[in-house]
């Protein structure tokens, strides 16, 4: 419900700007919002995790939403906002307390405007046998969105 009236909120303040001229920022307004989560473990692959989320923003005009809840340095959020910024995408930090998985589970549960979750492969798992296929299936059951896989090799797959 809170969706449907984001949308109409927007379509009446379109209509708005229209009959003043303001065509163009009528036009913006009217535009979805598009937003993808990327969560980090707080390792290397972050960063192919990263560049996948950031390519598709740049692709499918979205915005970014990072969360994590390791102990990442700062210097990397750092440098991954600014580089979201030079590349004019809109980014959100949140950090959370807990397990990456349900704070992923929360976070787009409360959010009903991201399109996938990017998030990189843990560690030592073959993301090309069935049994890696049935542990990531059982891991993100129920999640309300897709989920996109990023390993060291920048290969992806969603589930």
């Amino acid at each position: 419900m809170k969706r449907w009236l984001r949308k109409f909120e927007n379509a009446m303040a379109a209509v708005a700007f229209a009959e003043e001229g303001e065509f163009e920022t009528a036009r913006e307004s009217l535009k979805e919002e598009r937003t993808i989560l990327l969560a980090l473990r707080g390792g290397e692959a972050d960063r192919n995790a990263f560049r996948y989320a950031l390519n598709t923003c740049k692709r499918i005009g979205a915005d970014m939403e990072i969360l994590y809840v390791s102990e990442i340095a700062a210097g990397l959020l750092k440098e991954f906002r600014s580089q979201l910024k030079k590349e004019g995408i809109g980014c959100g930090i949140i950090q959370k307390r807990g397990s990456i998985e349900q704070e992923i589970r929360n976070y787009t549960d409360a959010k009903g405007d991201i399109l996938f979750v990017v998030i990189e492969v843990s560690e030592g798992v073959n993301i090309h046998n069935k049994k890696a296929d049935k542990i990531m299936a059982n891991t993100w059951e129920n999640l309300k969105c897709p989920l996109v896989v990023v390993s060291e090799g920048n290969s992806a797959f969603a589930t």
